[in-house]
């Protein structure tokens, strides 16, 4: 078995949640044991159930260097083959087994019980996710995605805390999940079918990285999308967004991230625009300024502050943190935390150069590294040369971003997963990286909560709802955030609350 040619990204990600993280350690494990997923064709015969098994081979081949399958029936013997031609394409060195003898971790979907010794049942029932330790939960016979999809991620999850059990504080498995995706309450009764159409109306997805591939993911899977959906987003995708981007393949390394995920979308009553663009730039070249819903899977504070001063009608906002995931939903006028009161700085605020100094050992350099940043001039060779003895490893290591805009050698070698490799474990840095399951949930949410709006269905009634997967689901996952109590806040501001209130006056 061999480890995807991106492994060194999934590495830092682990790095910051596992405990004594060493990296031959971590290789050692992954390598001892084979996940496997097994499946009937009454899984296969269901919307629900082929999408549970979609995200999960999405998910699980990112990570593991070895998979199983385990078909129950003609049908689901047939699909198998489309389940590792997809984990294939993900990681094209993955090994890829039939059958239980090996497996150590089985994930099941479907109706039928398998005898192992670790199982975890997944399915789902409209909204509804589904999990249980105890027998086959089946997956339902309607065309919705959301509960489906979330029961992938916290299939991964539990997949992923049963192996590093002993990394994991609280990290427990879960005995059994019935969460709904409407309501983000548990144990909340059957689950239900999309209306046959779901008009978005004027929608935004604001950046495409791994959250915002998470709610494609999703989308793509509603039958009666329709209206307008504008995907904004300035990047092409590269070998270290694998880790985590779920739409992406090898073949998509270089692909415009908004260009790739307008693919996905088959559904005849939506237009769907592709804007490969930062929103400053995309707005700044609009001659209309109303945005009625925006749906927003930003990476900074500064820039999800810089969206909400743009003043969209209503915005849901998704994110990751160090160990959570959430999502938080917006007006501007209501009285009510806007967007900008989630993110306001509370004390001093490092600038981009100081982090990137301190993230690549030389904080000394603060000063050449912002003029690099600003002007984008490349690195030389003496500066590789001092970032390569700061960490201890050989120059020829890194001699291949000589010349290379910082940002790329930051980006490539901190946050890529490059130094982890290098250093066996030891240089993960500050920078967030999530593990896939996390940052795929977040954008399921996400792109739950703009369909509920869009639809006229009710949205949880606190400001925010977070979700831990690196432990036991909590009963109660509500985030009742306030506004920020300063009046530092621009939803305070007269002008703000004016234009906003001018925008769309005649759209109440």
């Amino acid at each position: 078995m061999a480890f995807a040619n991106f492994f060194g990204r999934s590495a830092t990600a682990a790095s910051q949640v596992l405990a004594n993280f060493q990296l031959e350690d971590f290789k050692a494990r992954l390598s001892a044991h084979v996940v496997a997923l097994s499946f009937d064709d009454a899984a296969v015969n269901s919307a629900e159930g082929r999408a549970s098994l979609d995200l999960a081979v999405r998910l699980l081949a990112r990570l593991y260097p070895a998979l199983a399958a385990h078909p129950v029936g003609s049908t689901a013997g047939e699909y198998a083959a489309r389940l590792g031609e997809l984990a294939r394409s993900i990681n094209d060195q993955i090994e890829l087994q039939d059958g239980l003898a090996n497996a150590d971790i089985v994930v099941n979907v479907g109706a039928t019980a398998v005898a192992a010794a670790d199982v975890i049942n997944i399915g789902s029932d409209g909204w509804r996710a589904l999990l249980s330790r105890q027998r086959p939960v089946g997956s339902g016979s309607t065309k919705n995605p959301f509960g489906a999809g979330a029961a992938a991620c916290f299939g991964a999850a539990n997949v992923f805390r049963r192996m590093f059990a002993d990394q994991l504080p609280r990290g427990d498995l879960d005995d059994l999940i019935d969460l709904s995706l409407s309501t983000y309450l548990q144990g909340a009764g059957a689950g239900s079918e999309l209306p046959e159409r779901c008009d978005l109306g004027d929608a935004y997805l604001v950046g495409l990285g791994a959250i915002g591939n998470g709610a494609v993911w999703a989308l793509s899977r509603v039958p009666g999308l329709a209206g307008v959906l504008h995907l904004v987003d300035h990047e092409n995708a590269d070998l270290s967004n694998l880790q985590r981007y779920v739409l992406t393949t090898q073949d998509d390394i270089g692909r415009s991230k908004v260009k790739l995920a307008r693919t996905m979308f088959t559904q005849d009553g939506l237009k769907v625009r592709a804007h490969p663009k930062r929103w400053a730039d995309y707005v700044h070249g609009r001659s209309k300024w109303t945005f009625e819903r925006v749906a927003v899977a930003l990476d900074t504070a500064e820039d999800r502050i810089a969206l909400q001063a743009s003043l969209p009608k209503w915005i849901v906002n998704a994110w990751t943190q160090d160990v959570d995931l959430g999502v938080s939903r917006h007006n501007f006028a209501d009285g009510g935390a806007c967007l900008a009161c989630l993110y306001l700085p509370t004390g001093a605020v490092k600038n981009e150069h100081e982090r990137v100094s301190e993230e690549l050992r030389i904080p000394d350099a603060h000063m050449e590294i912002r003029n690099l940043l600003q002007t984008d001039q490349p690195v030389s060779e003496p500066f590789v040369r001092r970032v390569a003895t700061a960490f201890g490893v050989p120059f020829e290591e890194l001699e291949m971003f000589v010349g290379q805009p910082v940002r790329t050698f930051y980006r490539k070698a901190v946050c890529g997963g490059l130094m982890v490799n290098l250093t066996g474990g030891n240089s993960a840095g500050t920078a967030v990286v999530p593990m896939a399951f996390q940052s795929v949930l977040a954008g399921i949410m996400l792109a739950a909560d703009l369909v509920k709006h869009a639809i006229g269905m009710p949205t949880a009634p606190t400001t925010a709802t977070r979700v831990n997967l690196l432990r036991p689901l909590a009963p109660v996952l509500a985030d009742p955030r306030a506004k920020d109590p300063s009046g530092r806040c621009i939803c305070d501001d007269r002008d703000f609350l004016e234009a906003y209130r001018r925008k769309y006056a005649a759209r109440r």
